[in-house]
């Protein structure tokens, strides 16, 4: 497929898991593509080669979105390499360490409000001005926003997620009379590096599955291709939505 030709994406945490599997749809569907990372330069260097093996064009910015200042720092980054954008992707999060409501420490709430909620509000405001009208926002939720008792080890994380799908529906609002959709995909089990430790075992997989209407564990590609037609001309009348792209496992 070509159908983003001419078109300009940035995927933030796009070097990983569901982030590289969105980077490296965007690329074969024609986007040039801005591959954000964190720490991880070599992955994000992996990332960009296979996007150009595979023909399409990409290039890598490095931030720290747990800082008040890396969404500034990222644009910066961009601009060096871009002029505009068409479509943004707020994928970069983290889950934390799974402690549960009474053990939740505040450092660990403050970042992760800081990486989920905090850098996606200024990354888009930053966004505005280099946003063409017609453009695409798509921000990474979960399926437990609308099923927050399914884990409640992580109410932290699943919270900053919450906020996130307010943000989404407010923007959709605002930005509409500009052509800019915004819509949240909302994943549940995802076979990735970040789930590795309590996912990738026979036990596991097997148990993931039977909670999962399409009988199987997720994977990154699956995710990847909703939000290819989320930012495709397909979907420009879908906007300020919540889409479960979990297999149906919060059903």
């Amino acid at each position: 497929m070509s159908t983003l030709v001419g078109k300009t994406a940035l995927v933030t945490g796009g070097s990983r898991g569901i982030g590289r599997a969105i980077a490296e749809r965007l690329g074969r569907d024609g986007a040039r593509v801005a591959v954000h990372y964190g720490r991880n330069e070599t992955a994000a260097k992996e990332t960009v080669a296979a996007i150009e093996a595979a023909g399409g064009s990409a290039f890598a910015v490095r931030a720290d979105l747990a800082l008040p200042e890396g969404p500034a720092t990222l644009w910066t980054a961009f601009d060096a390499h871009a002029d505009g954008l068409d479509i943004l992707v707020n994928n970069a999060g983290i889950i934390g360490a799974s402690s549960g409501f009474a053990t939740t420490p505040l450092a660990e709430f403050d970042r992760l409000f800081a990486v989920n909620t905090r850098a996606p509000f200024f990354l888009i405001q930053q966004a505005l001005g280099r946003l063409r009208d017609g453009g695409r926002i798509v921000n990474l939720s979960t399926g437990l926003t609308r099923s927050p008792g399914a884990k409640t080890d992580v109410v932290a994380y699943t919270m900053t997620k919450s906020a996130l799908d307010a943000l989404t529906a407010a923007l959709a609002k605002e930005l509409g009379p500009r052509g800019i959709t915004v819509n949240a995909v909302a994943p549940g089990a995802v076979d990735t590096d970040m789930n590795a430790g309590w996912l990738r075992t026979e036990e596991a997989q097997r148990h993931m599955a039977e909670t999962v209407p399409l009988g199987r564990v997720g994977q990154p590609g699956d995710i990847a291709g909703v939000v290819a037609a989320l930012v495709s001309d397909d979907a420009r009348w879908v906007t300020g939505q919540w889409i479960d792209t979990s297999g149906g496992q919060f059903l």
